[in-house]
């Protein structure tokens, strides 16, 4: 797991990862367990505390995320903030989002939601989607 502004780790075999996930998240203990459960899926997995770090994040990047895990209840800039940003910025707008929240109500529409405490399974299950579906070459 890294935070942002530092360097990734390579995903679960040590192999170089071209799958990137972006956990944005104030909870570290979320981020850490999220981090974990997708670098042994084989993705490379970065982490920002909050939207301000994660939009910084996703410009400093080489390659775009395959997806984004997006809480909206954030200290300095929110995740509707967030999302808003992404869709107003071409390099951004077709990063696929899941937003992970406890208050589905407050998403921005059409939009994945994950309810908090969110399914490990289901997630694990929608992230391998999007990235098999951002993939280059894909059918």
């Amino acid at each position: 797991m890294t935070r942002a502004g530092s360097q990734p780790r390579r995903g679960g075999n040590g192999e170089p990862c071209n799958k990137i996930v972006v956990v944005v998240d104030d909870e570290p203990g979320i981020c850490e367990t999220l981090a974990e459960v997708f670098q042994d899926e084989g993705y490379l997995v970065h982490c920002a505390p909050d939207g301000a770090r994660a939009l910084e994040l996703f410009r400093s990047l080489d390659h775009p995320p395959c997806v984004v895990l997006l809480d909206l209840i954030m200290p300095i800039m929110d995740g509707n903030a967030v999302y808003e940003a992404m869709q107003a910025d071409p390099a951004l707008r077709d990063i696929a989002v899941v937003i992970t929240t406890s208050d589905p109500s407050s998403a921005p529409p059409g939009v994945s939601i994950m309810k908090k405490p969110v399914s490990l399974k289901v997630l694990i299950e929608m992230v391998h989607k999007y990235c098999r579906d951002a993939a280059p070459g894909r059918e």
